[in-house]
């Protein structure tokens, strides 16, 4: 997907990372929110005015280099992932009005059922789930910018409603009594809406948003190519399908997803990416280097991850003369529980030219 040249915006690193503070902000395992103003830094000093976000997982970090002036990409295989980016990157000027707010939070359009019927008894109130019917019911009406700030906004809400934000767990047992999970889901969609809102403005750069595989992106170079894959933990998973599948299926009202009905959860069938593990990542990382060679480069990733850092930088030195590596002490928003250790890590960030 072709951008037109030109020159990057002006915007400081200061204006930016304020820009940034108004980014809605959802809980998503790996998210960038907190290192932000170090990757401000260090994409003001790579320069250029083209940019693509291959992994764009919560949308932060597309969010901040449309705020740097750069033209973007943003790109993520997630249906939800994507509205959010499409809501905020992507849209330069719409927003939904006090009457659209308030229809879809008003009486149903028609009589559809299906959230109701499928996840009765599991994660939310009776009348939360009506409410996201009829949300739905609404949504269907709408079209471009308006219908992706009404998803991504119903998104949130279901986010900040979940205790922990993540629906590996279908009953309250992590309710701990704060704001969030008080409010009904109808509330939270008031609120997220206006939060996107806010979030909407003009940068004067075409940006677009895509959903897709990354080694699917069209081959052409970009100024600037952020990588924050999946990372392959030494133990455990890090699934965003399993942990994030209630998301994934209301950004498209589980329209050609399946559902997994034998599961108690009943999470979405899982997506296959080389990343996610062990024996396949290193590979993959290598694919992704090649496949950006003409680009600069910068990449995240987790000390707690696989394979280590003395791996990556000998997989881009394969492609890049020039590599340097920025540790960041970082704690991940995932996980809650005190004894969570591997929530500590430090992120490191390459920059290969």
């Amino acid at each position: 997907m072709a951008i037109a040249a030109g020159k990057r915006g002006s915007a400081s690193t200061a204006t930016a990372a304020q820009r940034c503070g108004t980014f809605p902000r959802i809980r998503y395992m790996g998210s960038k929110y907190r290192l932000v103003p170090h990757l401000l830094r260090i994409f003001e000093g790579v320069g250029g005015s083209t940019a693509l976000d291959a992994f764009a997982g919560s949308g932060v970090v597309s969010y901040a280099l449309k705020a740097m002036g750069y033209r973007v990409v943003s790109n993520d295989f997630l249906h939800f992932s994507s509205a959010i980016s499409r809501a905020t990157v992507a849209n330069q000027s719409e927003r939904l009005d006090e009457d659209e707010i308030e229809s879809i939070c008003g009486p149903p359009a028609d009589g559809r059922d299906f959230i109701q019927r499928t996840f009765d008894g599991l994660y939310f109130t009776a009348q939360d789930r009506a409410f996201l019917d009829s949300a739905w019911s609404h949504i269907d009406l709408l079209s471009g910018p308006k219908r992706d700030l009404a998803v991504a906004a119903l998104v949130l809400a279901a986010a900040r409603r979940q205790p922990r934000g993540v629906f590996t767990v279908t009953d309250q047992r992590y309710d701990d009594g704060r704001r969030d999970l008080r409010l009904s889901l109808r509330e939270h969609f008031r609120q997220a809406a206006e939060d996107y809102n806010r979030a909407v403005f003009d940068s004067g750069r075409h940006c677009v948003s895509i959903c897709g595989d990354v080694f699917d992106l069209p081959a052409e170079p970009h100024d600037l190519v952020y990588l924050d894959p999946p990372y392959a933990p030494p133990r455990d998973d890090n699934c965003y399908i399993k942990r994030y599948h209630f998301l994934e299926g209301l950004a498209v009202y589980w329209r050609e997803q399946t559902i997994l009905h034998h599961t108690k959860t009943k999470k979405l069938a899982k997506r296959y990416t080389p990343f996610s593990y062990k024996h396949s990542a290193a590979d993959a990382l290598r694919r992704t280097f090649r496949q950006f060679a003409d680009s600069t480069i910068v990449l995240s990733y987790s000390s707690n991850a696989v394979p280590d850092a003395a791996t990556i930088e000998r997989l881009l030195r394969e492609v890049k003369r020039e590599v340097s590596v920025h540790t960041i002490g970082h704690t991940y928003s995932f996980g809650t529980h005190v004894s969570a250790l591997r929530r500590a890590a430090a992120e490191y960030i390459f920059v290969a030219r």
